[in-house]
């Protein structure tokens, strides 16, 4: 079975679902079955409400700040699994909620799902992945034609309802490209983090 919660770098990570909207290139899935000190992150089926409330009742959060949703898939394609427990483990163990998504939920699921997110989310962070759209597309390879533009209006909509926000992309791009990707964050008033691929 699948681990549920897993730790890595000191945090504590939600593997929700293993479904995903994008395919991306570096996408650390396609290289190894787990990370930090899970053994699989492959859900056979992914997991019940019930199972992932079990999951962080079996943890122990002393000394943990922080419940971060990333696993090997979209955290947002489990939206209400992702809203019920976070909205559980923030009343019952006082941790704080991050979300790491591609942010395209509003194009998966056909509506705007960020009030609900706003509810329970203290930090989102966006792959922005590339900063145009040509390349974007290139590295991530989308369901929807629109993902990039889609993605875009998901990270502002977010930095007017969610306390943080910040862009990510991973050092394999050029210094060019992160320049470039620095200042589409700061047009959108949105801090963009340089993140290792691990």
């Amino acid at each position: 079975m699948a681990d549920i919660l897993y730790t890595y770098n000191d945090n504590v990570y939600v593997n929700l679902t293993n479904k995903c909207d994008c395919a991306c290139r570096f996408c650390i899935r396609s290289h190894h079955d787990g990370v930090g000190d899970a053994e699989t992150l492959w859900h056979k089926v992914d997991p019940t409400l019930e199972e992932v409330k079990a999951a962080i009742d079996a943890y122990d959060f002393t000394g943990k700040k922080e419940l971060v949703y990333c696993g090997y898939g979209e955290p947002t394609c489990a939206l209400e699994n992702l809203i019920d427990s976070a909205k559980y483990a923030k009343e019952k163990y006082g941790v704080e909620i991050r979300v790491n998504t591609n942010g395209l939920g509003n194009l998966y699921h056909k509506k705007d799902i960020v009030p609900l997110l706003a509810e329970v989310v203290d930090t989102i962070s966006i792959s922005l992945n590339a900063p145009t759209k040509e390349e974007y597309m290139d590295v991530t390879r989308p369901k929807f034609a629109d993902a990039f533009e889609g993605m875009l209006a998901f990270a502002k909509e977010c930095g007017e309802q969610i306390k943080k926000v910040k862009f990510s992309v991973v050092d394999v791009l050029s210094t060019e490209d992160i320049e470039a990707s620095r200042k589409l964050a700061d047009s959108l008033g949105v801090e963009l983090r340089v993140r290792p691929f691990v």
